[in-house]
């Protein structure tokens, strides 16, 4: 086999893989975790059938102000030290004329979607044109209502999208939502505070990191990770036994301090802080702290395999500049915008052509499988099957009750 042909064999394996990943993934609105829907309708007191009363004409008001808010996870745009800026953000405002202000609001599924619900349940603005949730929770604000129908025409880069993602299950054609990016969940550990390392998530109970691990809020990340190292297929036929077991070892560790802290993404201070030595984390978290703090971290996929994710953008209900949305949706999914993107935050990159216009930024990071997984890499992953809207409650009650949320 030429190395062009194993390319594009491990570019549509990754296609696949991310595809089959659109179920799972991170909090919040990244991968996982968050009241189920119809749990969180009834403690807001809506319906699951009800749809948002947003303004009929939120998309046509974009032409009367060059602006775009976009709200994302920490640590998830390439960011300049000197400048304090985000230099691809400031090539869009340059060549666009739009102003975009950026934000880091997003900690977990769960506590964003908490903060923005009762005003996108309402229709009004929520104060941002772009979120990027997760996968699944990109499934229930479509469901509910909650977003807009993206313009193709105002998004002609959306050609160079994977061909395995131009229509996922819960956004056929995707009309409403547009990978930002994919990656992984997986094990963590300071090199120096414990260079034994791990290899499983049972590794994580080991004696000498009692008080200093950390674990995921987000029931999908979490209790799949806990469930793989048990030897249960998270993808296949699984249920509420296996579910609890899991969810015993959970609660047992809580308990008596093995674990610290359950976190959203703000589990990255206690790494720097050194509060926390070890955890379940996301793949490019590990390496920005690489670069950032110091060569002090190991990531790796346990034994027992690790989650794909993916994170979307996705343009509320109520947002009155969709169409510049759009336009910055069509920024990012420019090849060399990308892989500058890519280069920083080091997580997957869904652009076609991105792999190619690294080598002209940085060659060292052609061949990184956290970028650009191998097929190799990719069978250390997996994604959760897709749960019913029960499941998920009842799921999500235990798995909420046990970390104390």
């Amino acid at each position: 086999m030429s190395r062009s042909d194993h390319q594009r064999n491990s570019l549509q394996r990754l296609g696949r893989g991310i595809a089959a990943a659109q179920v799972s993934r991170r909090g919040v609105l990244a991968g996982a975790g968050g009241l189920a829907l119809a749990g969180f309708l009834a403690a807001c007191g809506t319906s699951g059938a009800s749809k948002a009363a947003g303004p009929s004409a939120a998309a046509d008001l974009s032409a009367d102000s060059r602006i775009v808010n976009w709200a994302n996870w920490t640590l998830y745009l390439d960011y300049d030290d000197k400048s304090k800026k985000y230099p691809t953000l400031e090539r869009f405002m340059k060549e666009s004329g739009i102003t975009a202000k950026y934000s880091e609001d997003i900690d977990s599924n769960d506590t964003y979607y908490g903060k923005i619900q009762a005003q996108l349940a309402s229709g009004k603005d929520i104060g941002q044109d772009i979120i990027t949730p997760s996968d699944w929770m990109s499934e229930r604000l479509i469901r509910q209502g909650y977003v807009q129908e993206l313009n193709h025409d105002n998004i002609p880069n959306i050609k160079n999208l994977l061909p395995e993602l131009e229509s996922v299950r819960f956004d056929p054609g995707r009309k409403k939502s547009l990978t930002w990016q994919s990656g992984f969940t997986g094990l963590a550990w300071n090199k120096e505070a414990f260079p034994k390392g791990l290899k499983s998530v049972s590794d994580l109970w080991d004696p000498a990191l009692k008080g200093r691990v950390t674990v995921l809020d987000e029931m999908r990340d979490t209790m799949p990770m806990l469930m793989l190292d048990a030897g249960i297929d998270v993808s296949g036929d699984w249920g509420v036994d296996e579910y609890s077991n899991s969810l015993d070892v959970l609660d047992k560790n809580i308990k008596n301090g093995q674990i610290r802290q359950v976190k959203g993404n703000s589990y990255k201070q206690d790494f720097i802080s050194g509060d926390a030595i070890a955890g379940l984390v996301y793949s490019g978290d590990i390496t920005q702290l690489n670069f950032e703090e110091g060569d002090k971290w190991e990531f790796v996929m346990p034994e027992q395999k690790g989650l794909i994710w993916s994170d979307n953008f996705m343009v509320p209900i109520g947002s009155p500049h969709k169409t510049n949305a759009e336009k910055l949706m069509d920024f990012y999914y420019d090849p060399a915008v990308a892989a500058e993107v890519a280069a920083y935050v080091n997580y997957v990159c869904p652009v076609v052509g991105a792999r190619e216009a690294m080598k002209e930024i940085n060659p060292k990071l052609v061949d990184n499988p956290l970028i650009f997984p191998t097929e190799e890499f990719l069978s250390l992953a997996t994604a959760e099957r897709e749960m019913t809207v029960d499941e998920e409650t009842e799921f999500q009650n235990m798995f909420q009750q046990v970390i104390g949320a």
